[in-house]
């Protein structure tokens, strides 16, 4: 398994008392594989996805990142677990605005040693971006720009690949389009692929999807 989450718990401190997010999730995933978790805004889907990013720290339970126990890692080696295995495809698509689209595409890649000139230009060439590798993020519209995050991620052909609601800013079709190149491309490399969203059609492109409510997937 890629990503295994055991009976993980998390809560915020509150002006009376503390706030249980989530309350004992489970789930695994393995090697190329994909699954969405839904839920209602404020269920914690984004908090159960930065704990599998190693962002931020889980009051019990264990997740584990290819075999690698999150708990038993300070914050160089989750760091260091991030730049090697992990890539994040977030909503607000986070480009850097002085770097063009072939720098933007190389950068996570390259931080972790792992860039690849021919898988970048398949990604550039799959993504519809071959020619817009000397254009920087003001000159893309938004469809565009999410393609290059996607790119961006997939360079450093990440054992997990954690998404939050990586289309939400694109209309409909656009969305539907760059999912399934993202899925097809997920498939390619062997990625896990663990995405967030609202949208009931996105989660039925994915292999399966779990319900988070009241603290606990189902």
């Amino acid at each position: 398994m890629v990503l295994t989450i055991r009976n993980v718990t998390k809560s915020y401190p509150g002006q009376q008392a503390e706030t249980a997010v989530l309350r004992g999730v489970s789930m695994d995933l393995a090697a190329g594989s994909s699954l969405a978790l839904t839920g209602d805004s404020g269920s914690g889907k984004s908090t159960l996805l930065h704990l599998a990013a190693a962002l931020d720290h889980f009051d019990s339970g264990e997740i584990e990142i290819d075999g690698t126990r999150l708990s038993s890692l300070g914050d160089r080696q989750r760091a260091a677990l991030r730049r090697h295995k992990v890539s994040l495809v977030f909503q607000q698509f986070n480009l850097i605005p002085s770097l063009d689209v072939r720098k933007n595409i190389a950068l996570h890649a390259r931080l972790g040693n792992r860039w690849d000139e021919d898988w970048g230009q398949h990604l550039a060439s799959q993504l519809g971006l071959s020619g817009l590798l000397e254009h920087y993020p003001e000159q893309l519209s938004g469809g565009q720009q999410q393609r290059v995050a996607i790119a961006r991620a997939l360079a450093l052909r990440p054992k997990l690949l954690l998404a939050d609601e990586p289309t939400g800013n694109l209309d409909e079709t656009a969305s539907a389009r760059v999912m399934e190149l993202m899925l097809e491309l997920v498939r390619e490399s062997g990625t896990a692929l663990f995405l967030v969203t609202h949208s009931s059609a996105i989660a039925q492109m994915l292999d399966r999807s779990l319900h988070l409510q009241n603290g606990l997937a189902e």
